[in-house]
């Protein structure tokens, strides 16, 4: 999708990722399956779209001065986008993560750069106390270094970058003839959900957005949280960024994301983690409510190569 030519830097190679269809994942009587493959951002991940318009936003105010350090905490995947688009733009970065998290992301972060605090997790679970700890680690840090905070949370820069998803999507499913029935994605800061929501608006027709959490902590569907391993999802707390952006909350099981996480792989050539394979699992389960002749749409979020070493595609 991308024009042809030499690009001003690598912040110009973001976006412009495939969509494609499932065809050996549906079950009899299914609608379609569109996947956005966002792995082929340069960090390998949906993020690098959030930290451009986030840290580009906060330099056209005026925010974030020349050659300022930024600071956020993160469970890899902003942090290395953050990390990716701060090397370009000559920002220091400091980023708090944790051992809860691939090692391939904390690596990542610190091969561009970031300067890592890692706060130790409680048996590598993901908790809501793992994540206010985290925030604490970040405060301490912009009281000491005079820091620019992301607050990735709140900060509705990110949905602008999100918006642009949104509009490819609209962009490559016009261009097929079909129509967007369904979008479903999991909610972290719920930046993508939003963003991408309110692009499909803009549509003649009601799409269907559907948030998708872990059942092992079902805030949006239960009011309760857990630990869970599904990174870059479910942290505890029901983020701003998700107002009314969905129609409807869903849960899914880890384990089967798992599994269906080593299919997409094998079957599919769909290569990507644990939360991509949860949006995928959630998009079949529409597929077959909304039946044949519909199109659900979801996004494989990064790439399987940052969880080579956490075990997951091993059997």
């Amino acid at each position: 999708m991308r024009a042809p030519g030499v690009d001003a830097s690598a912040l110009a190679a973001i976006g412009g990722t495939p969509l494609v269809r499932l065809r050996t994942l549906l079950p009899p009587g299914s609608g379609d399956v569109l996947v956005k493959l966002e792995g082929g951002n340069p960090t390998g991940s949906y993020k690098d779209r959030m930290a451009r318009a986030i840290v580009e936003g906060a330099r056209e105010r005026g925010d974030l001065s020349p050659g300022q350090r930024v600071v956020e905490y993160s469970g890899g995947s902003t942090g290395s986008s953050l990390a990716f688009v701060c090397a370009v733009l000559g920002h220091p970065l400091s980023i708090v993560s944790s051992d809860a998290f691939a090692q391939e992301k904390l690596d990542t972060m610190r091969a561009l750069g970031a300067d890592l605090t890692v706060v130790a997790s409680d048996g590598g679970a993901i908790t809501p106390d793992l994540f206010r700890r985290m925030r604490e680690a970040v405060d301490r840090i912009v009281a000491a270094r005079g820091s620019w905070w992301v607050d990735q949370f709140e900060n509705r820069d990110a949905l602008l970058g999100y918006a642009e998803m949104g509009r490819e999507i609209i962009a490559q499913t016009d261009a097929a003839g079909l129509r967007i029935d369904a979008f479903c994605a999991g909610v972290g800061t719920a930046g993508m959900l939003a963003g991408v929501a309110s692009a499909l608006r803009a549509l003649p027709h009601r799409v269907r957005v559907v948030a998708l959490e872990p059942t092992e902590s079902p805030l949006l569907t239960r009011g309760t949280t857990g630990p869970h391993h599904v990174e870059g999802i479910a942290t505890g707390r029901i983020p701003p960024l998700l107002g009314d952006a969905h129609d409807e909350a869903r849960a899914i099981d880890e384990a089967e994301a798992r599994v269906l996480a080593r299919r997409l792989a094998r079957e599919e050539g769909i290569f990507a983690g644990t939360s991509a394979a949860l949006n995928v699992a959630a998009a079949l389960q529409l597929a077959a409510e909304l039946g044949p002749g519909s199109t659900t749409v979801t996004v494989a979020t990064d790439t399987g190569l940052k969880y080579l070493a956490g075990g997951l595609f091993r059997d």
